[in-house]
């Protein structure tokens, strides 16, 4: 693997880290600033919110500067957002911190994964973006739970101290591992490239396809003591092993992208349906949802890679800014998979209503890629990998 793409590994484990490190530390910060928990819990939407503005906003700004110098800049952004967030004195300030941290996650990994495609021959684009995002599922794994259990320690606000000195290592590998460049983002192309049906295509594929997961996992933990009748402990040992899945998945997601391509994500978007539709059965049990729930984990994790590069390929020469709005339409599919969930619990229909719910966004995504492919075969103009830098430069 290229050495620069284990630096943007270490940035997205880090992103990764921050991004979901409030949900294991509500109760310390709700203390630490004297608010409830659900004002602490607006800071997970007020991330949500800075990552859908600065993804396609920053990327834009950044005509400027070279791919390198943009990473190194975000990255920096990335640093002073959890330094403030370590220093904060009330809840005005910590939610400052989140969004100004969230600015540059979008970005970074869109901008990211075209630097990761760059880095290897053009058949390894796919395998690229999935070693780049599996820093992002290692933080699931062995990040958020470490995260918490320290700040339950020593206190959260430490926690986001260390998390600003990984976006300082990070710096320091994207400095010395990742080639100079001389390519700069051209915003006539990437604008142009939102003119392309197959880019709103993709872009709706993340948002359904996706939102089908957030359904389902935003609720998992009452899920899993309600119905499965684990208690907190088996929660944190399945949520742990859900993360191994979608570590697997990811890894896995590259090399199946690269010999399949779309036709993948549409099986197993089906794929992801079918699991959900089992669950409702398997997670009246402890044993059968734990199983059933890594399986969806590396089914739908397996899809991340594919559909982020079929993106970038459909948008053409202008993939920057179009790679970044597909993170933004990730955080899109986190907003309408809960609130979908919500709504259904709400209504009185029970925790299995969230699984149907995502049953059928997963279905409804399948539709939107048997489209796309279909779009393809009609003669929609074939995209070539990006060689505006030479390949693997630094290994």
């Amino acid at each position: 693997m290229p050495r620069a793409i284990l630096a943007l590994a270490v940035g997205a484990f880090a992103i990764g880290s921050t991004e979901f490190a409030v949900i294991g530390l509500l109760p310390q910060i709700s203390a630490g600033l004297s608010v409830s928990i659900p004002a602490v819990g607006m800071l997970i939407t007020a991330y949500a919110i800075g990552v859908v503005v600065g993804a396609p906003t920053l990327t834009a700004l950044s005509g400027r500067l070279t791919t390198k110098q943009t990473l190194l800049a975000l990255m920096g952004i990335f640093v002073v957002g959890n330094t403030l967030a370590a220093l904060a004195v009330d809840y005005r300030m910590l939610v400052i911190a989140r969004v100004v941290t969230a600015l540059a996650h979008g970005s970074f990994f869109g901008i990211g994964a075209i630097a990761a495609r760059r880095a290897v021959p053009p058949e390894h684009a796919t395998r690229a973006i999935s070693m780049m995002f599996v820093g992002l599922t290692a933080a699931n794994l062995i990040g958020v739970p470490l995260a918490t259990w320290f700040g339950q320690q020593i206190g959260w606000r430490t926690i986001f101290g260390v998390i600003a000195l990984l976006g300082l290592l990070t710096i320091a590998a994207l400095s010395k591992w990742l080639p100079a460049d001389n390519i700069h983002l051209r915003i006539g192309e990437e604008v142009t490239a939102f003119r392309r049906p197959q880019v709103w295509l993709g872009l709706g594929i993340t948002t359904i396809g996706f939102g089908s997961l957030f359904a389902v996992y935003s609720y998992i933990s009452p899920i899993l003591t309600q119905r499965a009748g684990m208690g907190p402990a088996g929660v944190t040992v399945v949520l742990m092993l859900f993360g191994a899945g979608t570590t697997i998945g990811t890894l896995a997601g590259g090399r199946i992208g690269d010999r399949w391509g779309l036709r993948a994500v549409a099986v197993g978007l089906a794929g992801v349906a079918i699991l959900l539709a089992i669950f409702t059965v398997t997670s009246d049990n402890a044993v059968t949802a734990a199983v059933t729930l890594v399986l969806f984990g590396a089914v739908a994790f397996t899809l991340g890679p594919i559909v982020q590069n079929g993106i970038i390929e459909a948008a053409g020469s202008g993939g920057s800014l179009v790679s970044a709005a597909n993170q933004g339409a990730f955080n899109l599919a986190n907003a309408l998979g809960a609130a979908a969930g919500a709504y259904v619990i709400g209504r009185g229909f029970g925790l299995t209503a969230t699984m149907w719910v995502g049953a059928g966004l997963a279905a409804a995504g399948t539709v939107l890629v048997l489209v796309a492919l279909a779009g393809r075969r009609t003669g929609a103009p074939a995209v070539t990998h990006d060689r505006r830098e030479p390949v693997g430069a630094e290994r």
